[in-house]
């Protein structure tokens, strides 16, 4: 079905790369219609004890009502639209699992950025899939595995991928989007996941 899958090469993991998985107007057009149609916000963290305000935008959809909270923010989903609910079916014909939510974060310029975690949050389960779609600028991608500091990997999310993690990956390997000095355009992140 896609011309590329490429699986990384990372021990205690399972993640697969898809370059073009939406074709360059697919991308373009999705990207638009996210930036216009999606209620935006921007939460307050704390880091060290300090209340900043997160270094990027999201939102939350869901198909279930189910909130979904990290780092003491706490979620409430709007409903899927219509068009949305079509890119969802792409995503979870290729991940062959049904997604109930999808977090999205919009990165504004290079300093927009989201630290070293991982995506464990209890109501995710055991080993839960993250499905996760570039639109817009491309951007590093970064993983270290939480045990072996040797094991560390970089790739380029460029527009219109997909990055499917799976199985124990999340038990093993954080992940960052870091800041970046280069003068660079907004880039959108949908990441589906399951929460029962």
């Amino acid at each position: 079905m896609f011309a590329k899958e490429i699986k990384l090469n990372l021990p205690n993991s399972d993640i697969r790369y898809y370059p073009g998985f939406l074709n360059t107007g697919e991308a373009g057009s999705y990207f638009n219609y996210f930036k216009k149609s999606v209620t935006w916000r921007q939460d307050e963290i704390k880091v060290f004890g300090k209340t900043h305000p997160q270094p990027r935008l999201t939102a939350l959809f869901g198909t279930n009502g189910k909130p979904y909270s990290y780092s003491n923010i706490t979620m409430q989903p709007h409903e899927f639209t219509e068009q949305f609910l079509e890119l969802k079916k792409r995503v979870d014909e290729v991940a062959q699992v049904e997604f109930t939510t999808c977090l999205l974060n919009l990165y504004r310029n290079g300093r927009d950025s989201n630290g070293w975690h991982a995506d464990n949050e209890k109501e995710l389960g055991e080993n839960p899939i993250i499905a996760s779609i570039s639109l817009g600028e491309e951007r590093y991608f970064h993983l270290k595995h939480r045990n072996r500091s040797d094991l560390k990997h970089k790739m380029l999310l460029e527009n219109g991928s997909l990055l499917l993690m799976k199985g124990e990956t999340q038990h093993h390997w954080l992940h960052q989007l870091p800041k970046t000095a280069k003068a660079i355009e907004e880039r959108i992140n949908l990441t589906f996941r399951v929460i029962s």
